[in-house]
């Protein structure tokens, strides 16, 4: 039995709240929103289709409403508009995280805390800054998302399961993050290896694409919304499955945004690298040997999000 409170019940968090649902992650979900019809709203039309899926309860409600939750996801925050800087957006959500943090702390005290709202890596830093949870229990979404789709645009090109690649995405969600290729495996074989050990070898194009790979990654959330105007499956599709590896005893390996303390020469913000995620939250960092350049850039993905931290107020 365990209980997911989602705030915000926008597009981000109601598809979660439906996903929670359809794939009986939790025996309750309770959704949260300053826009309370909208919540209201929301839950009746998931809690409705009910006898398709595993028993839930499905409602709406304030922040005591949380009491007992064994996560809670933040989703709450305000789109970019056009001509508005990414700082603007990052001030105007801290502020948001602010008001939150204190509300869903005193009815949730013993949750692990999964933020999703945008720029989540700065977002995740502030909330450890102003919540007071233990930093085991706070896991921002970070990259799992740019990794869904490394993995799933890498299974395409190699003609394999998704399952069979081994990449992520490390650093911000956003323009600095990067893929350390020094470890990227497919099926066992370094990435640059697999094509000549394949069954499909003459169907496998692949010359070293990098740079081509790693532009689609970062550009393919601007196309979805270019095309239909918002992310919010694969985004809840990735949470959901952070959720399902939060309630599990098993360490799942996962590219969340957590608190560096020196790891790679990186300190004092939240950016993504491989973790290891289970119950008690983030159980630790997987440490994984990087190449010089790869520390590189994963150094420069800090200082990017250290130069938006440094101007914000907390």
């Amino acid at each position: 039995m365990s209980k997911i409170t989602v705030i915000g019940a926008g597009n981000v968090g109601a598809t979660i709240a439906n996903d929670l649902m359809i794939q009986g992650i939790a025996s309750e979900i309770v959704l949260v929103d300053i826009n309370k019809q909208k919540a209201f709203g929301e839950a009746l039309d998931i809690y409705q289709g009910a006898p398709f899926c595993s028993p839930a309860i499905v409602r709406s409600g304030d922040y005591p409403a949380a009491e007992g939750s064994d996560i809670v996801v933040i989703t709450s925050g305000l789109p970019r508009k056009a001509g508005q800087s990414r700082l603007d957006l990052a001030q105007a959500n801290v502020n948001i995280i602010k008001d939150i943090a204190p509300q869903i702390v005193k009815y949730a005290p013993n949750a692990i805390y999964i933020i999703v709202s945008n720029p989540v890596d700065v977002l995740t830093y502030v909330f450890h800054k102003v919540s007071g949870i233990p930093e085991n229990r706070i896991i921002g979404s970070g990259t799992i998302l740019d990794t869904s789709r490394l993995q799933s645009a890498l299974a395409k090109r190699f003609r394999i399961s998704p399952k069979n690649v081994h990449a992520h995405v490390y650093g911000e969600h956003g323009d600095s993050s990067f893929v350390p290729w020094s470890l990227v495996h497919i099926a066992n074989n370094h990435i640059d290896a697999y094509r000549a050990s394949s069954p499909d070898r003459d169907k496998i194009e692949w010359n070293q694409d990098y740079a081509e790979v790693e532009e689609f990654v970062k550009t393919s959330g601007a196309q979805v919304i270019k095309n239909k105007g918002a992310t919010f499956f694969a985004v809840a599709m990735s949470v959901c499955h952070l959720c399902k590896c939060a309630l599990n005893t098993a360490g799942t390996a996962l590219t969340v945004s957590t608190m560096m303390h020196g790891e790679y020469g990186v300190s004092d913000v939240c950016l993504s690298t491989l973790a290891l995620v289970d119950r008690c939250g983030v159980r630790g960092k997987i440490l994984n040997q990087l190449t010089d350049e790869e520390v590189g850039k994963l150094r420069h993905s800090a200082q990017c999000l250290r130069a938006v931290i440094d101007q914000i107020e907390i």
